[in-house]
């Protein structure tokens, strides 16, 4: 039995008749989580978790038609059981498990099998069919536990203060700016872009608490950040906004900062292996836990961990998307227009 097929908009439930986070406008949609390459503008129906939608709401419209769920939740579209299950990426993200006759399919959209202490930790999801990310898909990526990586960022602002300086970070407006919020909780106020702000707000909206933090206004002196700490988007590095930081030093939080040297940020002061996504070992101890027969591999490095799986005796294939494309486009958009 087939239960998705992989079309130009978007993963699609031909017996359900609706998409899983389709890049593409359709009449209705299931989104796993609110980063902009995974929901998109112009469905005419939504269907998400209950901590993702004011997160569309946000980023989308207050004008959508959208339904959400808790995890667990059983909602049956055209004889198709649909449920949401924790995926451990951001507030609210979700693995979308599809049920007909017995077959079942889950969608994982993207995910991380490290508890980050502000996400809903990943649940583990039996199935017979599995769609998994490969961001980082190679032994290289193995992330430290995250009260090392906490403990790193902390370090990291104290030398700064002893010094002089302004702690800088660079992390995406959902998810990991509130990670890295939370990891210098205690060391003082946070000082974020209005990008962070705006989504901060949908956090506090489900009753998520974050430590004490004000928003940035770029249009007047921001001398008082001197020795503070920053959270800015990574549209803004190497901007002129961020020249406009008194002594700035500046820390990018990603996967990629685990390979040393990467070009892209190779003018940063420092770099912290902080990411959302499974690594290696997360990635292979989760598809083998599944138990799927089949493994869809979508974004990343689809090629290598497929052909792994595929050696070590899984039935595994690559599938083209447009996920993990825009999602700094994004933020550039938000930034570019801060009151759209």
């Amino acid at each position: 039995m087939k239960l998705i097929t992989f079309t130009k908009k978007g993963i699609y439930c031909p017996k359900g008749k609706f998409y899983i986070d389709p890049w593409k406008p359709v009449d209705m949609a299931v989104i796993t989580h609110g980063h902009a390459d995974h929901a998109r503008w112009g469905m005419k129906k939504y269907l998400c978790h209950h901590f993702t939608k004011p997160i569309l709401y946000q980023r989308i419209s207050k004008d959508i038609e959208c339904q959400s769920v808790e995890y667990g939740e059983t909602v049956i579209i055209n004889g198709v059981k649909v449920s949401l299950h924790p995926a451990g990426h951001i507030i609210g993200s979700a693995q979308i498990r599809l049920e007909y006759q017995g077959f079942v399919s889950v969608i994982s959209g993207d995910y991380k099998v490290q508890d980050d202490g502000l996400s809903t930790p990943f649940e583990l999801v039996k199935c017979n069919e599995f769609v998994t990310e490969s961001t980082f898909g190679l032994p290289i990526y193995n992330w430290m536990d995250i009260p090392s990586i906490n403990h790193q960022l902390q370090n990291w602002v104290l030398r700064n203060r002893e010094n002089g300086k302004t702690s800088v970070f660079i992390g995406y407006s959902l998810g990991k700016a509130q990670r890295i919020m939370k990891a210098v909780e205690g060391l003082g106020k946070a000082h974020v872009h209005y990008s962070i702000g705006k989504l901060n707000e949908a956090f506090e909206e489900i009753g998520i608490l974050l430590p004490d933090y004000e928003i940035i206004n770029f249009k007047e002196s921001v001398k008082h950040l001197q020795n503070e700490i920053v959270i800015v988007p990574p549209a803004l590095f190497d901007s002129n906004m961020l020249r406009k930081i008194p002594n700035a030093a500046t820390a990018i939080c990603s996967g990629w900062m685990q390979v040393r040297g990467s070009r892209r940020w190779r003018s940063a002061d420092a770099g912290f292996a902080v990411s959302d996504h499974a690594d290696w070992g997360g990635l292979l101890k989760t598809v083998k836990a599944t138990e799927a027969e089949i493994v869809h591999v979508t974004h990343g490095q689809t090629e290598v961990f497929s052909k792994y799986l595929n050696e070590i005796g899984l039935h595994a294939d690559v599938v083209e998307t447009l996920y993990g494309e825009d999602e700094e486009e994004a933020e550039k958009e938000i930034i570019e227009n801060p009151e759209s």
